[in-house]
């Protein structure tokens, strides 16, 4: 198979950046967090993650872990992570002898369920149904090792299941996100 060109990874990948983040702004407007959506992984453009993604990117597996399996780990993904609190490793806080999992603010965590859905939808494309967010999330990312805090599993589940089970516009109506949040809120804390 022939390689891409660097100005036809440039643009393919600055297409699938732009796609992602519309994906997630429509969502946030559904879920009450326009401002959220609209700020959405900004650092995608800046130079330490556009470039790596850029140099690793083939269309088919995500530039971060084309580049882990290369190196060993990701600048990007270290940028990224840092910068944007809708992620969990955001909120995972340490000090010599324990690491502590910090439950994510409402705008957070509800732009956090707007990125998966909106992943699944870039990523799988035609193939991408309701289900996705919640099987990917529960066989993928709530057993990876970025610990997490019980109510945020907590409501990422509850979410997830509504979604699901009823659609995305029942599951992202802000009155069932604020109140999932706040019955969690008050289990947990």
């Amino acid at each position: 198979m022939k390689e891409m060109s660097l100005v036809t990874k440039i643009w393919k990948h600055f297409c699938l950046v732009n796609k992602h983040r519309w994906y997630v702004f429509k969502l946030s407007i559904k879920a009450g967090i326009p401002w959220r959506g609209f700020l959405h992984d900004l650092s995608k453009y800046s130079w330490t993650e556009f470039s790596e993604s850029v140099k690793y990117y083939n269309g088919k597996k995500s530039p971060i872990y084309l580049c882990r399996q290369d190196k060993g780990y990701s600048l990007s993904w270290i940028h990224h992570k840092g910068r944007n609190k809708h992620h969990f490793e955001y909120w995972e806080d340490l000090d010599l002898k324990h690491r502590f999992p910090v439950f994510l603010p409402y705008k957070y965590i509800v732009e956090a369920v707007c990125d998966k859905i909106a992943a699944g939808m870039v990523y799988e494309g035609e193939k991408w149904d309701q289900t996705e967010p919640l099987r990917y999330w529960n066989n993928i990312e709530k057993k990876n090792v970025v610990l997490k805090h019980p109510a945020s599993i907590a409501f990422m589940d509850i979410v997830l299941k509504k979604i699901a089970d009823e659609g995305i516009d029942s599951g992202l109506k802000p009155k069932f996100l604020k109140s999932v949040y706040k019955k969690v809120s008050e289990e947990f804390m």
